[in-house]
């Protein structure tokens, strides 16, 4: 098995062939790029829909800025909590898996090379390679890196790219709070009687602006994914804002 350290500093110094910019593979692991993508779209939609929620909520139930401070900090700093760990527990699953299925790869090769090796080629041949073929770049790959071979066409995993949980939680975290804070500002430095309104549309602004954000660094139309955040952004302020209304004037 080759040492990772030596592997990763190879890649990182070559350029690899047959890649032509802008493409997803080009700076990395296409697998780790969407999982940062995932985990800060989401805290950011997130932060903004449930702060925005609480906040809306509390001020159609109070005029008082203090509660819809109050409500609207122990919400954020209990998302940005909750989005981390959330993360962190998913993603350090991920990777314990990972590492399981890999240390047993790493078995099978050391106890079973010529079982593994035929393996790999009856793996190539699945792929639609003919017998002759799939042995050739069965015998190249094992030559170059085996365990790298056997990880990515068995497993489909990288095992010099493994995801991070802490990167994760990290991210999760961040993005929520940054999120979080637009609505929170929104709703505290306006005058109270356009302070619902502006909060509002602000918050669908910056929901559309996620989901574009999020659709084209994914490579897909970005009108869908600002539909689906928009709308559901909506439909949760005017949920909590009925709500805040109905129990601030029966409480009233």
């Amino acid at each position: 098995m080759r040492n990772v350290e030596d592997t990763a500093a190879e890649h990182d110094d070559a350029d690899p062939p047959h890649q032509h910019p802008g493409e997803p593979h080009a700076g990395g692991s296409l697998k780790n790029r969407l999982n940062w993508l995932r985990a800060g779209v989401l805290g950011a939609n997130d932060g903004i829909v449930s702060t925005a929620g609480i906040v809306v909520g509390v001020a159609a139930a109070t005029t008082e800025r203090g509660p819809v401070f109050t409500a609207g900090l122990a919400g954020l700093c209990a998302g940005a909590v909750s989005m981390a760990l959330g993360e962190y527990v998913s993603v350090s699953t991920q990777r314990d898996t990972e590492q399981a299925l890999l240390a047993k790869e790493t078995r099978e090769l050391r106890e079973e090379p010529e079982a593994e090796f035929e393996e790999l080629v009856g793996l190539y041949e699945a792929k639609g390679l003919s017998h002759d073929t799939a042995c050739r770049v069965a015998t190249e790959l094992t030559d170059r890196d085996a365990f790298e071979a056997h990880a990515d066409i068995e497993l489909g995993i990288d095992p010099y790219e493994l995801t991070n949980p802490w990167m994760a939680a990290v991210s999760s975290a961040v993005s929520f709070l940054s999120g979080a804070l637009l609505p929170m500002l929104a709703i505290l430095l306006p005058p109270i009687n356009v302070r619902v309104p502006i909060t509002f549309a602000a918050v669908i602004v910056a929901l559309a602006l996620t989901g574009y954000v999020g659709a084209v660094l994914g490579g897909s139309s970005p009108w869908r994914p600002m539909c689906r955040v928009v709308v559901g952004g909506a439909i949760a302020m005017i949920v909590t804002f009925a709500i805040g209304k109905a129990l601030g004037t029966a409480v009233g």
